[in-house]
């Protein structure tokens, strides 16, 4: 939707395993058509239905959480949705770091830009899966640094080192469908850690390189950035409801039950009196009468080997990525588990904290919470949907998704 100042009406999408967030952003421009910061019209969340581990798996229920959340920031905001932005966690997203190479005869002009980019992208998409971003890092000129321009410049073969992340096809159109049942246009796609990185980091940060991690119900995705770059990410699909899992069999209560005793008594700090601080909880068994008791410090044991094998399996990957060290973030809703930044920090050569997102004007209280990032990170990047030729971002490719448009538009 078109502002009367040229600026739009955007909605951003993150359809998550614990919940589907919708935000309604006023997008305004100045004199001159740049976009100013985007401020919050509307939220609307809901608990996840159909979704596991970020995948779709009961589209009709998926569907029904969908329409229900954006319905809720659409009553908030005054506006109905036409199209949004959407965050992807789905299809074994993961990045692809290599070199794209073109001959050239004479100097570099748009066209061998333009042939090196569509070359990186027909090798990113072999195999079945589908393009969600690519971003150029580096340019050389036969074997050297071309600079962040070189267009101009004479060379025999220009290569270009790029990052790209792809997903399973499948898994991807699937999400596109539930989305589209809903009466909504896609108009652009991103990797969700991607967005969630940008919710919860400074420029500074990014620049000087920096790991976030998102724990979120299902699944625990991760972004690199590397001197400002998009460099890597990966998913797991471990997330906060596994905690609740672990300590629902370990205590035998309930689910519901469990998630309240992960939210209310679950700590990785273990103090001297946790041996002795008991909390009561109702058992999962109608037949067992009372309540039972349980220790803080038995509940850490029930918590921290989860925790223990999710850090360790993400600082492996980590560092088998060339990535390692330097300043971590975590964010999303499973992060926010009392000790978690400072235990962290053990699994990782560099200091570790914890992120929330930026705060944008009229950002509803609670809506700022590290689970909210990707949705945020969404509102920061959507207004902004323009990109440099030679950067090479962009999301879906054409071919049957070609309605859905190019995410931070057209790379050529």
């Amino acid at each position: 939707m078109r502002l009367r100042n040229g600026g739009d009406i955007i909605g951003a999408l993150d359809i998550g395993s614990h919940k589907v967030a919708c935000l309604i952003l006023e997008a305004p421009v100045n004199r001159g058509g740049q976009p100013l910061a985007p401020r919050i019209l509307g939220v609307g969340h809901q608990r996840s239905r159909g979704l596991k581990s970020g995948v779709i798996t009961d589209a009709n229920e998926a569907e029904t959480a969908i329409r229900s959340a954006v319905a809720q920031a659409e009553r908030t905001a005054g506006v109905t949705l036409q199209s949004v932005y959407a965050a992807i966690t789905c299809g074994r997203l993961s990045s692809l770091s290599f070199a794209a190479h073109a001959q050239i005869a004479g100097s570099v002009g748009d066209g061998d830009i333009g042939r090196i980019f569509e070359g990186a992208r027909a090798y990113a998409e072999r195999d079945g899966r589908t393009l969600v971003h690519m971003n150029r890092k580096a340019f050389r000129l036969d074997g050297a640094v071309g600079g962040d321009d070189p267009r101009g410049l004479a060379a025999a073969k220009l290569t270009a080192d790029m990052h790209a992340v792809t997903a399973d096809a499948g898994a991807f159109a699937n999400l596109m469908h539930v989305v589209e049942r809903c009466h909504l246009s896609v108009a652009g796609l991103v990797a969700a850690p991607y967005a969630s990185a940008l919710a919860v980091t400074s420029e500074d940060e990014r620049r000087f390189g920096v790991t976030v991690i998102d724990m979120g119900g299902g699944t625990t995705t991760w972004a690199v950035f590397h001197e400002g770059l998009f460099a890597n990410c990966e998913v797991l699909a471990t997330g906060g409801h596994h905690l609740t899992f672990d300590i629902a069999q370990n205590l035998r209560c309930s689910l519901a039950e469990a998630e309240r005793i992960k939210a209310l008594y679950a700590s990785m700090v273990n103090a001297k009196s946790d041996v002795s601080d008991r909390f009561s909880y109702s058992p999962s068994s109608s037949s067992e009468s009372g309540f039972h008791q349980m220790t803080r410090a038995g509940l850490c044991d029930v918590v921290r080997p989860r925790i223990d094998a999710l850090l360790q399996a993400i600082a492996t990957k980590q560092q088998a990525s060339g990535y390692g060290g330097g300043q971590v973030v975590l964010t999303g809703g499973a992060s926010q588990l009392v000790g978690l930044a400072a235990y962290a920090a053990h699994y990782f050569d560099g200091p570790v904290r914890l992120g929330r997102p930026q705060a944008l004007p009229g950002l509803a209280t609670g809506a700022d919470s590290p689970a909210f990032a990707a949705v945020v990170g969404l509102g920061l990047v959507a207004p902004d949907s323009s990109t440099d030729a030679l950067d090479g971002s962009q999301g879906p490719p054409g071919g049957y998704l070609s309605r859905v448009g190019r995410w931070i538009g057209s790379s050529f």
